[in-house]
């Protein structure tokens, strides 16, 4: 793979303030099979690896390595506000936001889908690890309360994750959004599952959870991780991968 970075920018119509980008697979040091960009510093890659991946993604996005938020992702539901007096803990967290201009929230995924939000006038950030559990149990809900901006106030883009082709999922996953919200039934389809099962739409998931949040502008998705091998990291395809970013930060105060 080549050597250069390569960071993608979301499409979305975020204030001048908003900076935002999610990695790819190309541009870092890490050998096969977390070749080359892995910034996950928990599947067992070389540490030094890990490391200069982060510094290599940090000037990318024109930051300080120690001013990118890393969370401790569990598959939860909970939001923790991030700002530089506390970046040094690593919270057990699915969701982070922050005021304050110059710290980015930073999500790691290879499948799960990460969600960025801003507000219209570019005063708060925020971003969502929303596997299926998180997702479920109302990460994007609690975000959305947490940045304390009306939902219409808010605008959302969801990152690289999982296409509707090929998470195959149980029944018990399509029970336990329907236990939710009837209207999720529309996305998830029996159609060329295996018996029993079905294929859940989890961008489509997300919009709706957002939309009920009162979050009406919702841009991203279209991606598929498991199929894009070229690009991106995935825990379904591949078992031992790497990890991606996605990241939202406040380059300066709204009102410069």
């Amino acid at each position: 793979m080549t050597s250069e970075l390569a960071l993608q920018v979301p499409e979305w119509t975020a204030p001048r303030s908003v900076g935002a980008a999610y990695s790819i697979r190309i541009g870092g040091v890490s050998k096969s099979p977390w070749a080359s960009l892995n910034l996950g510093d928990h599947v067992g890659d070389d540490a030094q690896a890990v490391a200069e991946n982060r510094r290599r993604l940090a000037r990318g996005i024109g930051l300080p390595a120690e001013s990118i938020a890393w969370l401790n992702q569990v598959h939860g539901t909970r939001v923790v506000e991030v700002a530089r007096q506390n970046l040094a803990g690593l919270p057990d967290a699915d969701a982070s936001f922050t005021r304050e201009p110059g710290v980015a929230c930073a999500i790691l995924t290879a499948d799960c889908l990460p969600v960025v939000l801003c507000d219209r006038e570019g005063t708060v950030v925020g971003a969502a690890h929303a596997g299926w559990r998180s997702l479920c149990g109302g990460v994007l809900e609690n975000l959305v309360d947490a940045m304390a901006v009306a939902g219409e106030d808010l605008q959302a883009w969801m990152g690289p994750a999982i296409g509707p082709g090929s998470f195959e999922v149980g029944p018990e996953v399509r029970a336990a959004f329907l236990e939710e919200d009837l209207a999720a039934e529309r996305a998830f389809s029996a159609a060329d599952a295996r018996p029993g099962h079905y294929f859940a739409d989890i961008y489509e998931l997300a919009r709706q959870r957002l939309v009920r949040a009162g979050v009406r502008s919702v841009t991203g998705g279209g991606f598929c991780t498991v199929d894009d091998d070229a690009r991106f990291y995935s825990y379904r395809r591949d078992g031992q991968t790497g990890r991606m970013a996605t990241l939202v930060w406040l380059t300066h105060a709204a009102s410069q």
